[in-house]
């Protein structure tokens, strides 16, 4: 943290952009908002000006680029309120170069012609502004033929803004063709946009006398405007809690687990389709509702509708748990939301509404989901589980294995090493008849029984039989029991 860390901060008006510039832009700062046509730099601005009437702040917007009216209505359109706020245009189709006047960007001594830096500073002092956009700066440079001159001359303007008690934002069309280098120098702040085809993205690369979330964080732009969504670093989010065993509520499960799941740890349930694995975290989730704890299942898989009538029918009442408070099913649609998205929702369960257990349902369908994964979502679960257990958080994530017989495999992502406990369910054949079983393959913060034991779910729920020890081979594809032989 900088020397400027307790002086208050001039907020930018967008959704958690100020979370990860911890608390907003300094006062009296320069910022330059990089990034290529269409990464939302005129929004940003707008916005910024926006949170300037909200806080009764002196707005200047100085365009170099579109014509007032349509900034204007761009405002407008996402509901923003720049009334208020002042517009200084001096673009190409601006009033001013209508009149046939010929503008230089600097005085020079063997013309008469105006200046550009001259007439912000006429503005600028008639109005007095708090805050003040220049977008975008890079159309200035076009202006001089001298870069020398285009840096001292910047970099005098931006003093004189920032004396008069101006917080200035400095918009960027950052390209390979029009480099910014120098201006980044000049600078207080550095703020990049960027975009590909799965998602925008904002990060701070440079904050002089304060700190940042390290970025890339995702955004979004909807008819509500722009939102930054940060990224999840779990190493940020820590603490106290005392370790528990989290019971099934089904004696025999609990005799597998040793007392149950520690709360704290993040357990994979691994298994073909259709053997169990979603009613078996629901089975915990229901336990946990009776002592008035609150779960979330995010579904990737199955529609919510679906589940909640599954559950009624295995004696899990799901509806009641909602109703009580005690769960919250969200279904997630393929492309629905963005990895900072997510994992933004989720932290807002486990900080602002205290759930203690979180299932992901489905980790074939949360890596095709979620998108700005960057083609890791392996590595972005991790994340997630890490954060889950430094804030105490139970973890349930299914996991499909999508051989039903044959060579066992407890994950088919090679991600078993991201769990603390893994409890297998298979299918396996006896006398032409096709029964569950169930066991523990892992568990690291306890012992645990080392039998598979049958696993039924009936219309009064699961239930888990007595050690199967005459069944050999599942482990190897072809079970077999010693009764057969």
């Amino acid at each position: 943290m900088g020397r400027f860390s307790s002086r208050r901060r001039i907020k930018t008006g967008i959704r958690q952009a100020d979370t990860i510039l911890n608390g907003g832009f300094l006062p009296s700062s320069a910022t330059l908002l990089r990034g290529s046509p269409g990464t939302g730099k005129t929004i940003f601005g707008l916005h910024f000006l926006a949170a300037g009437v909200r806080s009764e702040d002196q707005g200047l917007y100085i365009n170099l680029g579109e014509p007032t009216a349509y900034l204007r209505d761009t405002a407008e359109s996402f509901g923003l309120n720049i009334d208020p706020v002042d517009f200084l245009t001096l673009s190409p189709t601006g009033e001013e170069f209508r009149a046939d006047q010929t503008y230089d960007l600097f005085r020079s001594g063997e013309t008469e012609n105006p200046s550009l830096v001259e007439k912000i500073r006429d503005e600028v002092e008639t109005l007095a502004p708090d805050r003040v956009v220049i977008d975008p700066i890079t159309e200035l440079r076009y202006l001089t033929m001298d870069e020398h001159q285009f840096r001292t001359q910047v970099l005098a303007l931006l003093d004189f803004l920032k004396g008069q008690g101006a917080t200035v934002l400095l918009t960027s069309q950052a390209a390979d063709s029009v480099p910014d280098d120098d201006l980044q120098f000049l600078v207080d702040t550095v703020v990049n946009l960027d975009r590909d085809r799965s998602r925008r993205t904002l990060d701070v690369s440079k904050f002089r006398g304060s700190s940042a979330q390290r970025g890339p964080h995702t955004v979004t732009i909807t008819d509500d405007g722009m939102c930054v969504w940060p990224r999840l670093i779990p190493d940020d989010h820590e603490r106290e809690f005392s370790s528990e065993k989290l019971s099934s509520g089904v004696p025999e499960l609990d005799s597998l687990l040793r007392g149950g799941i520690t709360t704290g740890t993040v357990t994979f349930l691994s298994g073909p389709t259709g053997v169990g694995k979603t009613t078996t975290g629901l089975q915990f989730m229901k336990e946990a509702a009776g002592r008035g704890q609150r779960s979330v299942l995010y579904s990737f898989e199955e529609n919510r509708s679906t589940m909640l009538e599954r559950g009624e029918a295995v004696n899990i009442p799901l509806t009641s748990m909602i109703e009580r408070g005690t769960l919250r099913i969200e279904e997630i649609s393929p492309d629905q939301l963005t990895i900072d998205e997510f994992t933004h929702r989720l932290r807002q369960e486990v900080e602002d509404r205290g759930s203690e257990i979180i299932m992901i349902d489905g980790v074939s369908g949360y890596e095709r989901a979620l998108r700005g994964t960057g083609g890791d979502a392996t590595q972005h679960l991790i994340k997630i589980g890490r954060y889950l257990r430094n804030m105490g958080v139970t973890g349930v994530v299914t996991n499909e294995v999508h051989q039903i017989t044959g060579e066992f495999r407890a994950t088919e992502q090679q991600m078993s090493h991201l769990a603390d406990n893994i409890v297998v369910l298979r299918h396996v054949e006896y006398r032409g008849e096709l029964r569950k079983v169930i066991g523990v393959l892992k568990m690291r913060t306890s012992d645990y029984e080392n039998w598979l034991r049958e696993l039924q779910i009936t219309e009064h729920g699961l239930t888990v039989g007595e050690p199967m020890s005459d069944l050999r081979g599942i482990l190897t594809g072809t079970p077999s029991w010693t009764d057969d032989e």
